[in-house]
C-alpha cells in the first residue's frame, strides 16, 4: 500500500471528505487529492501533519512499519504483555480512540 493509500483509508475510516481533512489540516483540498492519487507526495511538514492528526508514526504512513503508533516507553521494554490476542488488539483499540481524543481537544484548545 502507498502512502496516499493508507491517507485516503485513515481519512475514509473516520468518515472524512477530502475537503474536510484538508482543511483540518490547513492545506489545499488539491494537494490532498494529489496526495491520495499517489500523483504527489507531501513535504516533510505535511506528512508530519497528517502523523499527528490520525496519532499514527511517519513509518506507517510510508509503509515503513505495519504498527499505526508505537509508545516508545512500552517499546523499549520489550513491550507489555497480554494474556491473549484479543486483549492486545482491544487495548490498541482504546489506545487509538485515546490518541484521537486527545489530539482534537488539543486541536479545539489551539482555536479558541
Amino acid at each position: 500500500m502507498k502512502l496516499g493509500d493508507r491517507i485516503r483509508s485513515l481519512r475514509e475510516k473516520e468518515g472524512l471528505t477530502q475537503k474536510a481533512l484538508a482543511q483540518k489540516l490547513a492545506i489545499p483540498h488539491q494537494n490532498l487529492s494529489n496526495y491520495e492519487r499517489n500523483f504527489r507526495q507531501p513535504d516533510y511538514e505535511t506528512l508530519q501533519k497528517v502523523a499527528d492528526y490520525y496519532a499514527v508514526t511517519t513509518d506507517f504512513l510510508l509503509g515503513r512499519s505495519k504498527q499505526p503508533s508505537q509508545d516508545v516507553s512500552i517499546a523499549f521494554y520489550d513491550g507489555p504483555s497480554y494474556e491473549d490476542e484479543d486483549e492486545k488488539e482491544f487495548i490498541e483499540q482504546q489506545l487509538q480512540q485515546y490518541r484521537k481524543m486527545k489530539q482534537r481537544f488539543k486541536d479545539q484548545m489551539n482555536k479558541s
